[in-house]
């Protein structure tokens, strides 16, 4: 196995770093990153950069899997995200355009092999408004490059035992973008005794020379040079093989791509002789010529200009900045280098200069900005990037514009300014709107423990909250089952973290065991290292407190201690808002119940079991019914649906079904028990409209009659599976015309057949017919294993039951005969099975 980083295989970074390159290269984009999972699965974690360091992507190392962004959509979903521009990706991902609002295109792949996904691959490319993005051929190079990483990494994990999964301290592996370089040095090696030179291609290069045809004598180097250096590369060697070591020398070499055999300057420095006991090595001369002409000539023409220049690593460090800069920032170059500009000039700390700068790296687009260097000298900054940096350009403004510029940029600033802190607005943004998703208290703790765990590499979450003066727990998750049980049910005057900082309102952060036994002591730790205790306070009013807990110690930088802090406010909303909502949820759910049938009759020969479930888009109870209702004549098995959610629906299901029972006890045909039950609900005119489907079982006859009000159809399933939509009649909805009448269809049931009514809620889709959501059901009910009515109502609900979002309430009546019956179904009212 090939050496341990930090529990990373050096392999896995070859890897990694090979694959963002190739990625980067091969669509021309100017940035790429690799994320792999976290061993909890809760995040995907930053495991390698080309092009855009770590520093710029803000809170983008530590990305929660559910995060509505491409990247963790990528993963979650294993399917590609493309979005040609900025403005696609303010319409896809909203979050991502707030946080980063620039003009750029990305791409994000899933990293995986077989059915596992390992991470997501994701490269960033400049985009114009209204481009078409990246061309088929260039996102078919993404994936193909994702699906290699992939399987490496799994061919890596089978040989080497490599997890393949990242800590959240992961420090990624960088790789810069490409870009020429400014300098080239070529490397030699000369025997003084035999005249022989070994030398590399790079040298050769610099010299004029072919390598092949090289023959390794020292007067062939020489006689590139210019006739007046042929002495001091003489020289040169004489001296290193007397003092061991080579001063740096100037070389004057014939440029052969000068029409005009001109000489460009080249420099020797670098070698020495070996120290060795044997003579022969003492003179072997090993050195370095560097030809660094271009870099050179840039810096004195640079420096020649009265124009401010400096240039910027990607992260925002300046690398170089010539006289002129120097002068009118007013500092000394030993200051400014390998410094952030805010870090040294205070007056420069403004956030917009940090976002400034970080929009000319992300959207590849030139930006500008003023500053007033104290106490009233203002300059224009440009930035213009690329890949592997930022030149910037200072100038002063002029004394006769500058009255009036810099209050037009002022202004500009003042419409066009984002907070620099990404980071920070980031997950203030993540959270924010993952918590106006969630409705109830049990959805609000599972989207704090979905975001904070991850981002902040927590592994213990608990949510105590205030009822009768004392803590009680409402949500734990983590490996540790005892983690802060001692503060269940203390007084909220106890002298606790867990209490103190929800009487005092103040964030407490304890980094060690050590720094909890010193000020609260006796409290039990446990196995936890580190907590984080988060006062939830809403309208002044206590809600409780949220308590993050970590395996290892942390250390809480200022960041964590300012995002951690901004996001308890929300949090503590949310939480009360759901509360009340689960209390008001309660309430109408329980009326709701009350308005259902507490339990179906026994009815000899047949077996009916019934189920409801209420939609997920809000607390308004809804309109669906169903009852089944013994007469002297049968048995009548009714399900209907008022439309709207809303207790006005509610009292009218109450009223119609009351009604239909009504019509039906005084011995009314089916079609007669609809109409009576039309005309009710049109003298009620409760501006509501309502389906219905009524079937009366016959005791004997093994045969029923049916009527149906604007109801989708019934389903009957056959003894041998065979399942089928019963074509019926269909009369008007409840409530449109007060003499509207219903014709009856007769129908005839086989022997131990099956009979489903449901209400639309169990079919209907958002987009799609609702033929198709029938004929769904239809499938799912033929291919159901039918055990009991129970397993099966269960299994036709299974996806219903599973489903985060139902739009409507949906109810479900199943009625099995018994065996030993002989009717057939009526072919003339039954669908053609598919």
């Amino acid at each position: 196995m090939r050496e341990m980083i930090g529990g990373v295989t050096a392999e896995r970074e070859d890897l990694l770093a090979a694959a963002v390159v190739e990625a980067v290269e091969g669509t021309g984009a100017y940035a790429g990153s690799v994320f792999l999972r976290s061993r909890d699965r809760r995040s995907i974690v930053l495991a390698a950069t080309c092009g855009v360091p770590p520093s710029l992507l803000g809170g983008w190392r530590l990305i929660p899997v559910s995060s509505p962004i491409p990247v963790a959509a990528a993963y979650s979903s294993g399917r590609t995200v493309h979005l040609a521009d900025a403005e696609e990706t303010t319409r896809r991902y909203p979050q991502l355009a707030v946080a980063l609002p620039y003009a750029f295109g990305s791409c994000s792949v899933p990293v995986g092999s077989g059915e596992e996904t390992f991470g997501a691959l994701a490269i960033v490319r400049a985009a114009s408004p209204g481009g078409q993005g990246m061309s088929k051929a260039q996102r078919r190079h993404v994936r193909t490059v994702a699906n290699r990483l992939g399987a490496a990494l799994s061919d890596l994990r089978a040989r080497t035992g490599d997890p393949v999964e990242c800590d959240p301290q992961t420090i990624p592996v960088e790789t810069p973008a490409p870009s020429a370089p400014a300098v080239r040095a070529g490397l030699f090696e000369w025997d003084l005794v035999t005249g022989i030179i070994t030398v590399d291609d790079e040298l050769c290069a610099i010299f004029g020379l072919d390598p092949r045809a090289f023959d390794g004598r020292a007067e062939t180097l020489a006689s590139c040079l210019h006739p007046g250096d042929r002495a001091a590369l003489r020289a040169a060697a004489r001296a290193a093989a007397a003092e061991g070591r080579i001063k740096a020398r100037r070389l004057r070499i014939r440029d052969r791509r000068d029409s005009s055999e001109g000489y460009r300057t080249v420099e020797l420095w670098g070698g020495r002789v070996l120290k060795a006991d044997s003579a022969r090595a003492r003179t072997r001369l090993v050195g370095t010529v560097v030809d660094a002409a271009a870099g050179s000539a840039a810096v004195a023409a640079v420096e020649r200009l009265r124009d401010g220049l400096i240039s910027l690593a990607p992260d925002g460090r300046v690398t170089y900045a010539n006289h002129s800069a120097l002068r009118l920032l007013g500092v000394r170059g030993d200051e400014l280098l390998q410094q952030f500009l805010p870090d040294v000039l205070p007056w420069l700390s403004d956030p917009d200069v940090e976002y400034r700068h970080r929009s000319a790296m992300i959207s590849q687009a030139p930006v500008s900005f003023l500053a007033c260097r104290p106490p009233d000298r203002w300059l224009a900054f440009s930035l213009h990037p690329e890949a592997d940096g930022v030149t910037g350009r200072v100038v002063p403004v002029d004394d006769s514009s500058s009255t009036s510029t810099p209050s037009a940029a002022s202004a500009e600033t003042a419409t066009d300014a984002t907070p620099a802190r990404l980071g920070v607005m980031y997950h203030v943004l993540q959270l924010g709107s993952a918590l106006t998703e969630a409705v109830t208290a049990r959805e609000v703790c599972e989207v704090i423990s979905d975001q904070l765990l991850p981002a902040f590499g927590g592994q213990q979450l608990a949510i105590y909250v205030v009822r009768d003066g004392t803590m009680r727990l409402l949500f734990h998750t983590g490996h540790h089952e005892d983690f802060l049980d001692w503060l269940e049910g203390v007084p909220l005057h106890a002298r606790l973290p867990g209490t103190e900082t929800l009487t005092s309102g103040t964030p407490l952060f304890i980094e060690s065991q050590q720094d909890l036994s010193q000020g609260y002591p006796g409290i039990p730790t446990g196995d936890v290292r580190s907590w984080a205790y988060l006062p939830l306070i809403a309208s002044s009013h206590p809600v409780g407190t949220c308590v993050l807990g970590f395996d290892e110690i942390h250390q809480f930088t200022q960041r964590d201690r300012g995002v951690l802090t901004a996001l308890a406010g929300l949090i503590a909303q949310a939480l009360e808002r759901a509360r009340l909502y689960d209390s008001e949820f309660a309430l109408a759910r329980g009326l709701q119940q009350a308005l259902l049938p507490h339990r179906l009759p026994v009815v000899p020969g047949i077996r009916t079991v019934a189920r409801y479930l209420p939609g997920t888009s809000g607390m308004d109870i809804g309109g669906d019914w169903y009852d089944v209702i013994p007469t002297g004549s049968g048995v009548s098995l009714v399900i209907g649906d008022v439309e709207g959610h809303s207790i006005a629906a509610a009292a009218t299901m109450a009223q119609l079904r009351s009604a239909v029972r009504a019509f039906a006890a005084v011995g009314h045909t089916p079609g007669d028990v609809m109409a009576g039950v039309n005309r009710t609900l049109v003298d009620l005119d409760p501006g509501l409209l309502a389906s219905c489907c009524y079937i009366h079982l016959e005791p004997h006859g093994h045969h029923a009659c049916a009527v149906t009000a604007g109801h989708p159809p019934p389903l009957l399933r056959r003894p041998n599976a065979m399942t089928h939509a019963l074509e019926l009649e269909i009369g008007p909805l409840l409530g449109v015309d007060r003499a509207s009448t219903y014709p009856a269809t007769r129908i005839e049931l086989p022997p131990g057949s099956v009979l489903a009514l449901y209400t639309d809620g169990l079919v209907e889709e958002r987009g799609a017919d609702i033929n198709v959501g029938i004929d769904r059901l239809r499938a799912s009910l033929a291919h159901a294993r039918a055990d009991t009515p129970d397993e099966l109502a269960d299994r036709l609900l299974h996806n219903a039951r599973g489903s985060s979002y139902r739009a409507d309430d949906i109810a479900l009546l199943l009625t099995k005969l018994a065996s030993g019956h002989r009717a057939e179904v009526t072919p003339d009212h039954v669908s053609r099975s598919h």
